[in-house]
């Protein structure tokens, strides 16, 4: 068994190593940028850049690599070796500053958003000493920012790192107008939870869908589903508790913080939950948490699903986003034991509930994508409206201040279930509520809309800087007021008041809250494409302008990034449909029902009034469904076709993909999903639900 302690972080050039192995003066300089983010001079940057060669060849690497995260969803690497010759024709082992700092990929070909051309190709990535270097694979991954020759942001760790100094500056600014100077950073943590599939490679070898995809594009459902309830928190089989276990080692070799495994609702769903982490390093390791999923799946002979939505009519995967404000000596979401008069909590909670409601459409643009479009809404994740749940204690709080009224508050109630051996406890002065996207869990916020396969800075970027924001707003306010305590308190209870309709504890998958956030005025937006836009607004270009997040043209950039990614999964899911109903399923029925047909003359070619009603029938059935299947194959190439010729903006084409091409393919579906229901087993030319979901 793997001593835990030992392993944890065995291959990160973490604070202990650095500790170790650095300079006094070097280490202190390197902390300072750590801590304070402080400029580090060529110099120190050059010790680092030997003590980080030494520690990795140590270790077995022989590269090393600049990491960084694209606009491509996933991470990217260039692998460079150590090696440097010398004049007798052999090589020595060196690594500079100048290359810890700085890398030269090629900008043009990763997604720029038309700010780069094919022929301007430099770009740039630069060392982010706030996140540890590690090694994987044989190499020293150094965890950098990605910018263009021209500057422009083209990676999703600068803009976080931007949102998290706005914060930083912007909460000490307010805290110590409330008459708390805070030493040190202000900092978001987060705690990303990770959902995910796991199935049996062999049988996703023999799925198009999967592999080009990462999701079912057709497939009629098991006879049995998650409809027992069983599976949730179930006995872990040995096949995946073996690979949970190499997953864990893994993790923690590399510093992150896996702390609970279980099942998940679905048949072959599990998840992963870490403890919480600086919002950058909580990204940094959630990208590398993706990465280990799939790359140990694939050792035990499986592979792991982290689309949103891998299986019809069963629940999809999320990404539960835990976020929370803290200085070095106390979290500031903490209610404490009277929150009624913790005046400070409730100005945070009035930023945040302030933040939320302005900018709910920045939120829900913050976690949209062509995978989430499938999930968000469906009985199993929080809707695509955006609300808040506070709870019983927080809502009343809320309630008496918004009247003018004292709160009163409820007694803890204790637990007692009825066995005289079982010991009492306290019940916690709140329920959970699973549909709620933001709901407050005690000293966080849980954003429930993420989606399992997306990048965790997008929606943490838009939650630092609409809260900084509100900060900024609060200070501005209360900067030169004689009483700031009754300053204050009347801020709360105006943003209470006039912010009220985003508060919401109910069911979020009634159609009555969906009537209900129409008549607060609340924004439903079902889609990418429909949300999308309200990246670009005036309003959201001047927030993220004004805090020095994004650039108008940076933003510009991204929309279109995402848009043209929208509109290219769908191409390439019509494509593969396309390809699997020509190829595979319209052969594979016509020749079930060829079968049938000869076996019908067989019979009859024995005794002309054999009885064969039930083959006549179900050969009618396939054969009327075959024409059906075929006419809406004609339907779904004709829509690919026209979706090339669609002119305007990206908005419009990325609506016709939405409206004509998948809505195509939504058809085509159905029909195939029937004919798979009617097709004998051995002919049917994939696995099926029942197969894949229930085979590992």
């Amino acid at each position: 068994m793997a001593n835990v302690p030992e392993l944890f972080g065995s291959n990160v050039f973490g604070d202990s190593v650095m500790k170790e192995r650095l300079p006094k003066e070097t280490y202190k300089a390197l902390k300072k940028t750590i801590s304070e983010g402080k400029s580090l001079d060529i110099s120190v940057a050059n010790v680092v850049a030997n003590a980080m060669k030494d520690w990795a060849i140590e270790k077995g690497a022989t590269h090393f690599t600049h990491w960084f995260q694209p606009m491509t969803g996933i991470t990217a690497e260039k692998h460079d070796s150590f090696i440097s010759p010398t004049t007798d024709g052999k090589v020595i082992m060196e690594f500079s500053g100048k290359e810890l700092i700085k890398g030269e990929p090629d900008a043009s070909s990763f997604p720029s958003g038309g700010t780069r051309a094919t022929f301007e190709a430099r770009g740039y990535t630069v060392w982010d000493p706030t996140s540890y270097a590690f090694i994987k694979d044989g190499s020293l991954c150094i965890p950098t920012l990605f910018c263009s020759y021209t500057g422009d942001v083209l990676d999703k760790k600068t803009p976080l790192l931007r949102s998290m100094d706005v914060i930083d500056k912007e909460a000490k600014r307010l805290l110590a107008i409330l008459g708390n100077n805070v030493e040190g950073r202000v900092v978001t943590t987060v705690g990303p939870e990770q959902e995910y599939f796991l199935i049996d490679k062999k049988l996703y070898d023999k799925r198009k869908d999967l592999i080009f995809c990462g999701r079912t594009l057709f497939g009629a459902k098991a006879p049995k589903g998650q409809e027992l309830e069983d599976h949730y928190f179930g006995a872990i089989k040995p096949r995946i508790s073996a690979f949970m276990k190499e997953l864990d080692e893994e993790l923690w070799k590399l510093g992150i913080l896996a702390k609970t495994k279980h099942n998940e609702v679905a048949p072959a769903q599990h998840e992963l939950a870490p403890i919480f982490s600086t919002t950058n390093i909580a990204s940094d390791h959630n990208q590398l948490t993706m990465e280990m999923l799939k790359s140990v799946a694939l050792r035990h002979g499986l592979v792991c699903l982290l689309h949103e939505k891998p299986f019809a009519g069963i629940n999809g995967s999320g990404k539960h986003n835990n976020w929370s404000i803290s200085t070095s000596k106390e979290n500031l979401l903490e209610p404490g034991k009277d929150p009624y008069n913790n005046t400070q909590f409730l100005v945070m909670l009035a930023a945040i509930v302030k933040g939320v409601d302005e900018h709910q459409e920045l939120l829900r643009v913050s976690v949209a994508s062509a995978g989430n479009d499938h999930r968000l809404g469906a009985n199993e994740a929080p809707p695509a409206i955006i609300s808040i749940f506070l709870g019983d204690e927080l809502t009343d709080i809320v309630n008496a201040i918004v009247d003018g009224r004292e709160y009163v508050k409820k007694s803890e109630s204790k637990m007692e279930l009825g066995v005289s051996s079982v010991p009492t406890f306290t019940r916690d002065n709140t329920d959970r509520n699973r549909t709620s996207p933001f709901a407050f869990t005690g000293n966080k916020f849980e954003f429930r809309m993420l989606g399992s396969s997306v990048n965790i800075a997008c929606p943490n970027i838009i939650l630092n800087t609409i809260v900084a924001e509100q900060f900024t707003q609060f200070a501005e306010e209360l900067e030169g007021a004689e009483d700031v305590e009754k300053a204050a308190r009347d801020l709360i209870k105006r943003v209470f008041t006039e912010h009220k309709r985003i508060i919401f504890n109910g069911d979020g998958y009634t159609d009555e809250w969906v009537a209900e956030a129409e008549k607060r005025g609340l924004y439903n937006l079902k889609s990418m494409p429909e949300a999308l836009p309200h990246y670009i607004t005036d309003k959201s270009i001047n927030l993220f302008v004004k805090h020095d997040v994004y650039t108008a043209r940076e933003m510009h950039a991204r929309y279109e990034i995402q848009l043209e990614d929208y509109c290219k999964i769908i191409n390439i899911e019509a494509l593969t449909m396309l390809d699997m109903a020509k190829k595979d399923i319209f052969p594979a029925v016509s020749a079930y029902t060829k079968e049938l047909s000869d076996s019908i003359l067989a019979k009859k070619s024995v005794c002309g009034d054999m009885v064969c009603d039930a083959e006549i029938d179900l050969v009618k059935k396939l054969s009327a469904l075959l024409s059906d299947f075929y006419a809406k194959i004609k339907v779904l190439e004709d829509a690919v076709i026209n979706a090339a010729t669609v002119e305007g903006d990206i908005a419009k084409k990325s609506m016709y993909y939405r409206n004509s091409v998948f809505a195509s393919m939504q058809e085509l579906r159905a029909v195939a999903d029937e004919l798979e229901t009617l097709t004998s087993g051995k002919d049917w030319p994939f696995p099926t639900y029942g197969e894949l979901l229930f085979n590992v």
